[in-house]
């Protein structure tokens, strides 16, 4: 990594005009990510430009006011004049370029540099810089330590602290995952002398949560919560599964089941929890796991997704119940050795 390093430095110091993006449905790691980095060129000096496929959820808005993030889901055009403007490409958070959903042909065609900065596992290789760990928390952690043995660190001000911590907070489940370690906490700890006050970010991201957001959890919690620890199973699993009437039913945002999974994952004894969501174009997938069970290869092969060996997502283009009869039968295949 030390040779993209130097070239990444060199670009970063470089006269160019750089674009931004993460990928679709963007979490906090792509946000945070998106906005650290944009205030750490601008900091330096640069020409920096952010785009996203659609917008994040409501309690990661404000994250990107500063940077005027442009949606393509709301204004293609736009995003297509900053991607033909642009000389430099710069995704986070995306180990694949279809992660970019309908923005990838613009992705495809950009004919600048290319730069991925990504801690997924199997990155694609399109682009000239790569810079990928898979060890690392989250993307934000790794803006960070790239900024750090690049010698970059001071452009690191109070915005960008407060970005990055965003992702890091969010990507570790407030410091619970085993991603975590001592780095992590040294680097939060660098961030808090940038003038970083974590319990301002983590009142933004999770105080917020609206009444119709609580219900859905409440329902789909009492009432949708099935867990297969019991005969005839006998596996430690839980899943939830909600069709698009019940998410209408409680007039659902994007954002309102996150975390939702972690919940499942909770219970005494279950060590995969499995959110199922009906959307209007197939059914959504996230898988989370701990100690010696991984989903990341479960979801790669079977549900069109992938990710991280204990948080990993997929897709289902069959019904719901299709779905949900598939993915009973295949969870066997987790607890083989």
């Amino acid at each position: 990594m030390h040779e993209q390093l130097v070239a990444l430095k060199e670009l970063f110091l470089s006269h160019r005009k750089f674009l931004i993006t993460a990928h679709k449905s963007p979490d906090g790691d792509a946000v945070g990510s998106v906005s650290g980095l944009y205030f750490l060129l601008k900091n330096l000096g640069r020409s920096v430009e952010v785009v996203l496929p659609d917008p994040p959820a409501k309690n990661l808005e404000p994250f990107l006011q500063a940077t005027d993030c442009r949606y393509f889901s709301e204004q293609p055009e736009l995003v297509a004049e900053r991607f033909r403007s642009a000389d430099c490409f710069i995704g986070l958070d995306f180990n694949a370029v279809s992660r970019v959903g309908e923005m990838q042909t613009l992705v495809g065609n950009f004919s600048g540099t290319k730069v991925l900065i990504d801690h997924h596992t199997h990155p694609e290789d399109f682009a000239d810089i790569l810079i990928s760990d898979v060890q690392c928390s989250s993307t934000c952690q790794l803006l960070y330590e790239c900024f750090e043995i690049m010698a970059l660190q001071l452009s690191i001000s109070a915005e960008a602290a407060c970005a990055l911590y965003l992702g890091i907070m969010t990507d570790t489940g407030s410091f619970r995952f085993p991603s975590v370690n001592a780095n992590t906490h040294r680097i939060v700890s660098s961030l808090i002398g940038c003038g970083l006050e974590p319990w301002k970010i983590h009142q933004a991201v999770f105080d917020h949560i609206r009444v119709d957001q609580l219900k859905l959890r409440g329902y789909a919690v009492s009432e949708k919560l099935t867990l297969l620890n019991q005969q005839p199973s006998n596996l430690p699993v839980g899943y939830i599964a909600l069709t698009k009437e019940e998410l209408q039913r409680f007039h659902y945002q994007s954002g309102d089941t996150e975390g939702l999974v972690n919940v499942i994952l909770s219970i005494e004894g279950i060590k995969v929890g499995v959110l199922i969501q009906e959307k209007s174009d197939g059914v959504k997938m996230s898988f989370r796991s701990k100690d010696e069970i991984h989903v990341n290869t479960f979801a790669r092969n079977y549900f069109n997704g992938g990710g991280h060996i204990y948080a990993a997502g997929g897709y289902s283009p069959d019904e719901i119940d299709v779905t949900i009869a598939k993915f009973v039968g295949l969870i066997p295949e987790l607890f083989q050795d």
